[in-house]
């Protein structure tokens, strides 16, 4: 029997170099990278402050630490822990690791040392390669984590000699003391493959073996790990760049962390296609982005929205040449509609683009058109091969076209399973489908509008309020510079919830009463009363993620235990 999401009306909407279905490299991602190494031998693959590392310089360096990691025991499928910010050693990392025959976790600096302690544990990781500036992060969870070896690289590592003295000794590039911790060997990133063989080392793995192990934020409880196979990824590296029409010719910028799927997923696609990337190690420093912008003329750039805030808060990114600029790419969050056309005027219109994905799903499954309509709030139509259903979720039954249901997901690039979490897993994936906790609505051209977390939308008096339409309408206020709607216990009706919001007031603005009024009178002219917050907290800053995403259950923590006060 058909319905709205087996007519698949996306797909009428593709652009014309995209097709509806893909025919698939069966290559593992140490296959296609050697393939790109055999290719462009002198290509620059990296571009480090100034350094450049090509494809051979970087299989060279990769080969390396692959032989290191067999020398001092890995075994196909053990784990490594990868804890640096996007330096060459991060890159090195995830190539060699996967030469070995190994998986990958990334580990990101912001986790607290409980949250870096069950994620190490959790994983059975064997090996950490971290940086100094980032070591005691390691050292405070040291004797309660059971890995046997911490590799420490600097962010001055494979800088040519003078800059990389005098930027130590002057201070420029941030360096830290590291010390001996009981139990673990302890080498520095250099030392380690320093004198190993270059030549080529690849363990042999199938399409089907394990490649990464991302772990999830979690909404409750502790985080779990997603098993991504070697296929999942690889095959959605040809959705992606098949949809972005991507070609080896691209300078692609991307502030994405490595440590998160969204850079893992661009950094790992790109230097499998032949593609020259920007290293971008701090992406709050807007200054350097700028920089590098002026001085590479990127064809491609990929940020999180508060990365791309920034940027446009700077008088020098409207003076930049951006001729070369093909697109911009904004995903892990929502990107308000009202800022798009600002950007747009500065980047060039149709060129910025937003795409949905999670760790789950390798990552990406849908994406506004490279050449066709995007649509402002947008996350898109699902890519190649990728299906999509909204499923009621009071009911059980499809969604009706324009009405909110919960995404669910089939396609070639599903994870495998949560790391020993089958109750989980089950959970999640129902006959094939992945079960995204994702609210949203489909329209007639099968373009998707992400509504709310499952989780996080709010019953009162059996009225659902959507705690996003909430945000982008508190987006929009002169006042407020970010903001975040939730749901908290209600006091007076034990059970039930109310309606909060968290708000960052714009610099200038006097946190009062009255203030708080003036936001509460501007929902009400447009949204029905039952959805207007009741509570209303002025902070400094909200919680979010290492990818710029709102911690909601942090606020909801937070919020709840100041209203039991």
């Amino acid at each position: 029997m058909s319905d709205i999401y087996t007519e698949k009306p996306w797909l009428k909407n593709y652009d014309k170099n995209v097709p509806p279905s893909l025919e698939y490299e069966e290559k593992t991602f140490a296959e296609k990278f050697r393939e790109m190494v055999d290719k462009y031998p002198d290509k620059t693959a990296l571009i480090y402050m100034g350094k450049q590392i090509t494809y051979t310089d970087l299989d060279i360096l990769s080969n390396q630490l692959a032989h290191y990691l067999i020398k001092i025991g890995l075994k196909p499928d053990d784990v490594v822990g990868l804890h640096m910010p996007n330096i060459p050693a991060h890159y090195i990392g995830i190539i060699g690791v996967q030469k070995a025959g190994c998986v990958s976790t990334g580990l990101s600096p912001l986790l607290t040392s409980h949250e870096m302690e069950h994620q190490i544990n959790d994983s059975e990781a064997k090996i950490i390669i971290t940086v100094d500036v980032l070591f005691a992060k390691i050292a405070e969870v040291a004797d309660k984590i059971e890995c046997s070896t911490v590799i420490v690289t600097e962010i001055a590592d494979f800088l040519p000699g003078v800059k990389r003295v005098l930027g130590k000794l002057l201070k420029k590039i941030p360096t830290a003391e590291i010390r001996p911790l009981a139990g673990k060997t302890l080498t520095r990133f250099m030392d380690a493959i320093k004198g190993m063989p270059t030549d080529r080392i690849e363990v042999k793995r199938t399409i089907d073996d394990t490649i990464f192990m991302m772990y999830t934020g979690g909404t409750t409880g502790p985080s779990k790990g997603a098993m991504l196979t070697q296929r999942g990824y690889m095959y959605n590296r040809q959705q992606v760049l098949s949809w972005l029409d991507m070609v080896p010719e691209e300078m692609a910028l991307s502030a994405f962390p490595l440590f998160h799927i969204a850079g893992l997923a661009f950094g790992g696609f790109s230097v499998t296609a032949g593609v020259t990337q920007i290293c971008i190690p701090n992406p709050r420093d807007s200054e350097f982005l700028i920089k590098c912008i002026k001085s590479y003329k990127p064809t491609l750039i990929v940020n999180v929205p508060t990365v791309f805030f920034e940027l446009m808060k700077k008088p020098e990114l409207k003076e930049l040449d951006l001729s070369n600029l093909k697109w911009c790419l904004s995903a892990a969050a929502p990107f308000p509609a009202e800022y798009i056309g600002e950007l747009e005027s500065v980047i060039g219109e149709n060129k910025f683009i937003e795409l949905y994905g999670m760790t789950e799903t390798s990552p990406v499954t849908c994406c506004n058109p490279r050449y066709g309509k995007k649509k402002p709030t947008s996350i898109g139509m699902p890519v190649s091969d990728t299906e999509f259903k909204l499923i009621d979720p009071d009911t059980g039954e499809l969604a009706k076209l324009g009405e909110p249901g919960e995404i669910a997901i089939r396609g070639p690039q599903l994870m495998k399973e949560y790391y020993k979490q089958p109750e989980e897993t089950a959970n999640a994936v129902r006959d094939g489908w992945m079960y995204t906790g994702d609210v949203a609505k489909m329209d007639e051209d099968g373009y998707f509008y992400i509504v709310d977390r499952v989780k996080d939308m709010v019953i009162i008096s059996g009225f659902k309020v959507f705690t996003r339409e909430l945000d982008d309408m508190l987006a929009k206020h002169p006042d407020i510079d970010m903001a975040a709607a939730i749901g908290i216990p209600d006091p007076e009706r034990p059970g039930s919830e109310r309606v909060a919001a968290a708000i960052v007031l714009n610099p200038g603005i006097e946190r009062s009463e009255a203030e708080k009024e003036k936001i509460k009178a501007y929902l009400r002219e447009s949204v029905a009363s039952y959805k207007v917050p009741k509570t209303i907290e002025f902070m400094d800053e909200l919680p979010t993620s290492g990818v710029g995403k709102v911690l909601k259950r942090e606020l909801k923590k937070a919020m709840t235990e100041e209203v039991k006060k």
